[in-house]
């Protein structure tokens, strides 16, 4: 390993010790703003805080590159400052290590393959269709000013609660999604609010007891497909059951991670994409539309193939996730010293990478927060390689985010069909504050003018 480093980055890249304490706290309450002084007054890699509150902030793309190599040993997730244990559980994939974390990745990988993914496309724009009909049948035929946060929720909680539990349990959606409702907000408020205690009041408790209900409900549903075994190729959760690779109890936290992340990130990141798509004003959301008439074009079912084409609701995913990753840093502690970046971390150090900072590095994108779809096309290869390193909203490696591609299929559906069904307008010009410590969302939601699409003389348009 050479020498032991003599302190934590070089001194050019550590911030003052005078506000250091107001930028941890202020760090991990509204990351965002942090992060871009943290970066202007010092670069993509900053070091910060004393002691057991040592961080490391990694921006820069090309370190990146080199911390997602390293081998996982060299980190540990399961560490006394991750507070996402109480919500998920102790053996959920999040915080898990070694030889565990392996197996329990191993066993949810089956439920994420191409192939399982592939079957869900005409699943996902007929659960479009019907809540867009909703939509459309509350708002009228004029254009109206409203929330499409709602909308999105409902619409990805569904989708994620069929594809976990199965078509036993989707009626369930909004009960299951509501019990986690509590947690996502608990998670949201101040480090102080977080204090473990094993008493029975204040909202501590009263997340507990939700959990506890949710994985009744897991608990209810494994019994059940253990005596009436499903043969259903959605369904993540019969799939871990006919495998037997994971104990009840691993199971339930697996489900309970999946279904947190896959709902909160999901409909947070088609908010964000909504509002950006209605602030880039109409040709965006016309081009939307003739290229989703053109692939979904009333002739379902449709696959894969149908979902390869639309590169442009594609793009459009991608810059919103440039932009507005889901996660603006990611916590890993380091349990050797190393270097990254060329820079010293020691052993015991939290590593912050920033997707936040990679997305917006003005090396590496022109006009870095403009919302442009089309700054993919005809990239030169002197920049392709370091534009695909600073684009990490799902990071990289072994331990990407496992529903990574579920994710991205689900907005390109959903806003490739709303573009067929539905006109989009910007109902401010100003862009939202984002806000929100685990997860980012725009402050205010999706609000958006919306009025039922023109009628083409075509079935395109038509539910079902």
């Amino acid at each position: 390993m050479g020498p032991p480093p003599a302190a934590l980055l070089p001194e050019r890249c550590t911030v003052g010790v005078g506000p250091q304490p107001g930028l941890l706290r202020r760090l991990l309450v509204d990351p965002r703003p942090v992060l871009d002084e943290l970066r202007d007054a010092h670069g993509p890699i900053v070091g910060l805080g004393p002691g057991p509150m040592r961080l490391a902030v990694v921006g820069d793309p090309v370190a990146l590159r080199e911390l997602f190599s390293m081998p996982v040993e060299r980190f540990r997730w399961g560490h006394r400052f991750n507070v996402l244990e109480f919500v998920v559980g102790p053996t959920s994939l999040l915080v898990s290590d070694g030889a565990d974390w392996e197996r329990r990745r191993g066993a949810l990988r089956s439920g994420f393959t191409r192939r399982r993914l592939n079957g869900w496309v005409d699943a996902i724009v007929q659960a479009a269709d019907a809540r867009i009909s909703t939509l459309l049948e509350e708002t009228g035929p004029e254009p109206t000013v409203v929330d499409l946060e709602p909308f999105g929720r409902a619409l990805v909680q569904e989708i994620v609660v069929r594809s976990l539990f199965g078509a036993r349990l989707a009626a369930r959606s909004s009960e299951i999604a509501g019990l986690l409702r509590r947690a996502q907000d608990y998670l949201e408020s101040p480090a102080l609010r977080q204090l473990p205690h094993p008493f029975p009041v204040g909202r501590r408790a009263a997340v507990r007891d939700d959990l506890r209900r949710l994985r009744e409900i897991v608990a209810e549903q494994i019994d059940h497909l253990r005596a009436h075994p499903a043969d259903d190729p959605l369904d993540l959760l019969g799939t871990l059951v006919a495998e037997g690779d994971l104990s009840d109890d691993e199971i339930s936290d697996q489900v309970v991670t999946l279904m947190g992340a896959g709902l909160d990130t999901t409909s947070a990141t088609l908010s964000w994409m909504l509002r950006c798509c209605a602030l880039a004003g109409p040709e965006l959301w016309t081009r939307l539309r003739v290229e989703a008439d053109e692939v979904l074009d009333g002739t379902g079912p449709y696959d894969a193939t149908h979902l390869a084409r639309l590169d442009l609701a594609d793009r459009a995913v991608r810059e919103t996730t440039r932009l507005h990753p889901a996660g603006s840093f990611t916590p890993r502690q380091a349990v050797v010293d190393m270097t990254v970046g060329g820079h010293r971390i020691p052993a015991g150090t939290m590593v912050l990478w920033s997707s936040h900072l990679a997305g917006r590095d003005p090396q590496v994108w022109d006009d870095p927060l403009r919302f442009d779809p089309d700054r993919y096309l005809d990239v030169p290869d002197d920049r392709r390689t370091l534009t695909e390193l600073a684009w990490v909203p799902f990071g990289r490696g072994p331990r990407n985010c496992i529903g990574f591609a579920l994710a991205q299929m689900e907005l390109t559906l959903i806003v490739a069909r709303l573009a067929q069904r539905v006109d989009l307008g910007a109902a401010t010009t100003e862009e939202p504050r984002a806000v929100g410590m685990v997860i980012n969302r725009p402050e205010g939601g999706a609000t958006v003018r919306i009025a039922p699409a023109p009628d083409r003389g075509s079935d395109v348009t038509a539910a079902g």
